[in-house]
């Protein structure tokens, strides 16, 4: 007799992606929708959206955690909120630089408060190139108000939206990184973990 358990975990091992690792990253992309329209609806001065990203990188590496941000970007780009895809790289460099960070420096305990500036800084350099140039410092979050108080008070607009995208990025990411492990810590592991 043919145990399926040990033939289903085989097709997945030689599979590009397993199934697993497909639920998982849907899973990420959904808690990426719900923080950001939390955020969005609040007009929170950050955003939410990059919990999934941050869970997968983690833990499946920076290829994979490119996915969500993609995913995410595309969906709420074409329904709820176009500034999605302008942002887009913002996520891919923060999936890609988070699966980078993970793999050689732990991201538990009081390691997250430098390790949300480690996965902070690329993105932020990129978003606000974006958000000064495309948009004139402003965006759908709640940090516009400041951006343009600081503007106004002859910061320059790209200095200002680096200013206020530091700060409330790396505040995003710190909350994020909270959540993510306590996420992580309740969630059998045996839910997302492959064999290797």
């Amino acid at each position: 007799m043919i145990n399926t358990n040990t033939v289903s975990t085989r097709r997945e091992e030689n599979s590009i992606i397993s199934v697993r690792k497909m639920c998982v990253v849907a899973l990420a992309i959904v808690l990426n929708v719900i923080g950001g329209q939390i955020a969005l609806m609040l007009h929170l001065p950050i955003y939410l959206d990059s919990m999934g990203t941050i869970m997968i990188a983690m833990l499946y590496g920076p290829v994979y955690g490119m996915l969500p941000p993609l995913l995410y970007g595309l969906v709420m780009g074409f329904t709820l909120d176009i500034y999605s895809l302008y942002f887009m790289p913002v996520g891919l460099m923060l999936g890609l630089v988070t699966g980078l960070v993970s793999r050689y420096f732990s991201l538990k305990k009081w390691r997250m408060i430098p390790g949300a500036m480690l996965i902070t800084i690329p993105g932020t350099i990129v978003s606000a190139v974006i958000t000064a140039v495309l948009f004139g410092g402003i965006t759908s979050s709640g940090s516009t108000v400041i951006v343009q108080v600081l503007n106004k008070a002859g910061l320059g607009l790209t200095a200002s939206v680096f200013i206020v995208q530091i700060l409330t990025d790396y505040l995003d990411r710190l909350l994020s990184l909270v959540v993510v492990s306590y996420l992580l810590h309740v969630i059998p592991s045996d839910l997302y973990r492959t064999e290797n």
